[in-house]
């Protein structure tokens, strides 16, 4: 509990874990949802387009939580550069 009333360590890169858990859930259900969605209900075109907003959503949301640890990683790195110079 200390470390999350003082701010010594960072908190959001655990957070992003669960962020991307969500967004791939979400992509999942978007995907899903255009896949059976339409006049007829299921049709080959919209399938395939529900399989590509799965494929891409999911490469997307990974792309995304990953940069947002670079940035975190990147600040543990110039912290640690700063403690070891003062």
């Amino acid at each position: 509990m200390n470390q999350i009333f003082f701010i010594k360590s960072m908190l959001t890169p655990k957070i992003i874990t669960v962020v991307y858990w969500l967004l791939l859930v979400g992509v999942v259900f978007a995907g899903l949802g255009s896949m059976y969605t339409g006049f007829g209900g299921f049709s080959f075109g919209s399938f395939i387009r529900g399989l590509f907003y799965i494929v891409i959503g999911a490469v997307g949301a990974r792309i995304w939580c990953e940069l947002m640890i670079v940035l975190f990683k990147i600040h543990e790195n110039l912290q640690k550069l700063a403690d070891r110079e003062s």
